[in-house]
């Protein structure tokens, strides 16, 4: 963002210009998904195709349309980093948000050798390094254990700087009404924390997400989140969350958050009491031309399910598309 943009209200809804394309998301040169033959095929050639999405022609840079990753958390939560790269590029999915205690090992304690190792894996993949997954939050009534979650947020935007990822999740997680705060205060001290935190991350070149999660996730809670916090790296991360569907569409959620989407997280496609048709018609109205990444659960079959989730997304996110 130029520095002028800098401590400016967040965009659309809230004020000021439509952000440019989440950081991370790199322009690449899309070959056939159904050439990427995988453990069932050439192995090589997994690992160096990119699969294409319907529609696009081949060798063309493509940087407008929605992508799909994966989080580790869960399907992926026991694979490596090797393990996980083939099976991305097997399935055609094209990024990953690697997520804190996962067995990929990318934590903040590995030393400069190790980043330098994470980076090259990845930029001789063809799958992206979309961002770092953490649990940091701010809505702590003890200042201490706000300040190590800030503190903690930076290490792991440093981390993320270093392996090459395009930005750190964090998350707003609850509230303190309980304990007799007004939500409204509690929402601005977790922006206050975000800004300090965006700040350091745009010094570094990171986007930092902030998840729509726990007891806060609803959009006007996250507006006034944004409102508070006034800084253009700090963008949301779309969470699916059943909190987004009023009468059967997310619209009105989305319309709050319409401009500040910096990452997309989705789960189960079957599910019909989420409008995923909508929610991906939507982004693509908006301009959003980032990543879609599924947050599933484990499975036995691995890699049958990743291509059942892929075929899915295709249909659910080509609907309606011009042709």
């Amino acid at each position: 963002m130029p520095d002028a943009a800098r401590h400016e209200p967040a965009p659309h809804v809230l004020g000021g210009a439509v952000p440019p394309t989440p950081r991370g998301l790199r322009p690449r040169r899309h070959t056939s998904w159904a050439r990427c033959g995988g453990r069932h095929g050439d192995a090589g050639r997994a690992r160096h195709r990119v699969p294409a999405l319907p529609g696009i022609l081949q060798g063309t840079v493509v940087m407008d349309v929605l992508h799909l990753g994966l989080v580790t958390y869960n399907l992926a939560r026991g694979w490596d980093l090797d393990l996980l790269i083939e099976r991305c590029a097997e399935t055609g999915f094209e990024g990953v948000e690697l997520r804190t205690t996962h067995a990929h090992g990318v934590e903040p304690a590995l030393d400069a050798a190790g980043r330098a190792r994470v980076r090259q894996r990845f930029t001789g993949s063809p799958v992206q390094l979309v961002g770092l997954g953490t649990v940091c939050e701010y809505h702590a009534l003890d200042p201490a254990e706000v300040n190590a979650n800030i503190e903690a947020t930076k290490r792991a935007v440093d981390l993320a700087a270093d392996v090459g990822a395009g930005g750190v999740k964090v998350r707003p997680n609850g509230d303190q009404e309980q304990a007799g705060v007004p939500r409204a205060r509690t929402l601005e001290q977790i922006g206050r924390a975000l800004a300090e935190c965006g700040e350091y991350a745009d010094r570094r070149g990171v986007e930092l997400r902030l998840e729509m999660h726990g007891s806060v996730a609803a959009a006007p809670d996250v507006a006034t989140i944004l409102r508070a916090c006034g800084h253009p790296s700090v963008r949301v991360c779309w969470n699916s969350n059943a909190v987004d569907v009023a009468g059967g569409s997310v619209r009105a959620a989305f319309d709050l958050m319409r401009g500040h989407i910096g990452l997309v997280h989705i789960t189960e496609l079957w599910n019909r009491a989420y409008p995923y048709r909508e929610l991906f018609g939507l982004l693509r109205g908006s301009s959003y031309a980032g990543f879609c990444l599924a947050e599933i659960p484990e499975s036995p079959e691995p890699v049958r399910l990743m291509r059942y989730y892929r075929a899915l997304w295709q249909e659910l996110a080509d609907e309606g598309r011009a042709p």
